[in-house]
């Protein structure tokens, strides 16, 4: 097998410059102590082959697509047990992994925001993130509050990653090009090992608020049937972008006083 041919229900566009493939890897910083690596979605292997350049790294790929699993037994053998066949949205991570790990990938469009979810739920065992996907999705999550990209998934994750924007990667560089650019962009774990507030109400606020853009809070939160005097509080005048992490966190206490 000389080649994958790419699957457009799989969402794949495979890299070929190797110069932006040997930039995406060195991206990666392994925090001390931290030697898994987790590749998802590696394709014919462009970026597989310079996380093996590193020797101090142990290299895992998952991939559901199982031409691209046979091409790379084929053309990696040393990888032999560390290459899975598998949905990695589906794949129990804890089997995989005893302890921390760092994920990498050129992410397939389609399902990044579902990748990132999954990023999230195993935040304590994640701390770090280095991945290639769709600009715009790229330039939103790195977003600061204020501005008119940040959005839900920018909350959510700057609640427990530092965002960095690395560099953009044009259409060209990709077979087949997509219709869009990509960005690359590193999530490192930061400081805030719980929320002080109910997990699961926050990421109910943070979605409610962003429901409708151009409304204020206080519309956007009415299904929480919150009490006049507590909507009647300055930050129901802001719109969801306005509002910072902490902010949220904040709004999301508020929330559970008066449910």
């Amino acid at each position: 097998m000389s080649k994958v041919s790419p699957k457009k229900h799989l969402g794949q566009h495979f890299l070929v410059d190797q110069n932006i493939a040997m930039k995406i890897v060195d991206q990666l910083t392994l925090p001390q102590g931290v030697q898994d690596v987790l590749e998802i979605g590696p394709g014919m292997g462009v970026l597989t082959k310079y996380l093996l350049q590193h020797q101090e790294y142990s290299t895992t790929v998952v991939d559901i697509d199982r031409e691209s699993i046979a091409y790379l037994k084929k053309h990696f053998p040393q990888l032999q047990e560390r290459i899975i066949s598998a949905d990695f949205l589906k794949t129990d991570l804890s089997k995989l992994f005893p302890g921390k790990f760092a994920v990498i990938g050129n992410f397939p469009y389609n399902i990044s925001s579902q990748i990132f979810f999954k990023v999230l739920e195993h935040r304590e065992v994640v701390p770090e993130v280095v991945c290639m996907i769709q600009k715009e999705v790229a330039e939103r999550i790195a977003a600061p509050p204020g501005s008119k990209t940040y959005g839900i998934l920018s909350v959510l994750l700057q609640a427990f990653y530092t965002i960095d924007y690395k560099f953009t990667v044009h259409e060209h560089v990709f077979h087949p090009p997509p219709k869009v650019k990509s960005g690359v962009i590193s999530l490192v774990r930061n400081e805030r090992e719980s929320l002080p507030c109910d997990e699961k109400l926050f990421f109910s606020v943070v979605k409610s608020s962003f429901g409708t853009r151009r409304k204020t809070l206080r519309n956007c939160l009415k299904t929480f049937n919150l009490p006049p005097e507590v909507t009647a509080q300055p930050v129901f005048d802001k719109r969801a972008e306005q509002l910072s992490v902490q902010d949220f966190i904040e709004l999301t206490q508020l929330v559970e006083q008066n449910k």
